[in-house]
């Protein structure tokens, strides 16, 4: 039986592996982007240019360097060295290191930030399903943010029928159904592990629920391939065009927003936390 910090360990040296070939296919492939614009676009349309923003799992800084670009003060942390690394240099090949902070630091290590200190926190292609206990990771977050602020999360769905189709039509149903696995499972990433955790939108908010609560939710690649199934989008073009405008015409419908490849869930801070569980150091509110 692997602890949390091995488990914590293996995630790190598995994305340090990746780290230099990840811009490529295995990361940021036409579908990944298109995962990566749906959450750019909440957080554009959520945060006002000039906002302070906190990034968890920033991987390459793709989308943290999308920002900062676009006028916002970005804090880009990872818990993988190498990512990190590789966010540093992106950052100032854009131009924009003056509004970007690059910092190695897990997600349960977010104790060593200030409190109060982002008007807004993303994530984005599943980072926060390799965090251990979403309960400490919500409390800190709320700690984190300005009172209105709010969390922008880009998390790996529980229900994608792509995926049980994909593996029962190749008669792997262990495989197929690896994702109703109530703790975390081990996937393998270039001869590494991550360990990764499931949720639907309702299962992630009620483990956040004593410090954040859940205000909107929607389904990402439900009716579409996900992004590794990138040959079905190169064989059937028209198809996959069509279930891309169902995805984003349909995903926050009810019952249909509860599934799909990924999903996007917004979460704003309850306020009896100003005295309670996550307020940390912080200053009493007057």
């Amino acid at each position: 039986m692997t602890t949390e910090a091995e488990r914590r360990e293996d995630v790190r040296a598995a994305f340090d592996s990746v780290a230099d070939v990840y811009d490529g296919p295995l990361g940021n492939n036409d579908v990944v982007q298109w995962l990566r614009g749906a959450l750019l676009r909440f957080v554009s349309d959520t945060f006002p240019p000039g906002s302070r923003l906190l990034d968890l799992g920033c991987g390459t800084g793709i989308d943290a360097v999308q920002l900062a670009q676009r006028g916002y003060s970005v804090t880009a942390s990872d818990w993988s060295p190498r990512m990190a690394s590789v966010t540093r240099a992106r950052a100032l090949d854009a131009g924009v290191g003056d509004r970007m902070d690059v910092v190695t630091l897990g997600m349960h290590e977010l104790h060593r930030l200030p409190a109060r200190s982002f008007d807004g926190i993303y994530s984005d292609l599943g980072a926060v399903n390799c965090v251990g206990d979403p309960a400490d990771l919500a409390a800190e977050c709320a700690r984190l943010l300005h009172p209105n602020g709010r969390a922008i999360l880009s998390v790996i769905g529980r229900i994608c029928p792509w995926e049980m189709a994909y593996y029962l039509a190749r008669r792997r149903p262990g495989r197929a159904f690896i994702r109703w696995s109530r703790g975390a499972v081990p996937v393998s990433l270039n001869g590494s592990t991550v360990w990764t955790r499931y949720y639907t939108p309702g299962e992630l908010g009620r483990q956040m629920s004593d410090s954040l609560e859940l205000l909107e939710q929607r389904s990402l690649c439900l009716f579409s391939p996900p992004p590794y199934l990138l040959a079905v989008w190169n064989r059937f073009p028209r198809l996959c065009r069509v279930t891309a405008v169902l995805d984003e015409h349909l995903g926050s419908w009810p019952v249909i927003r509860g599934g799909g490849d990924h999903f996007l869930a917004v979460f704003c801070p309850r306020p009896a936390l100003d005295s309670g569980r996550g307020a940390g150091p912080a200053s009493p509110e007057p």
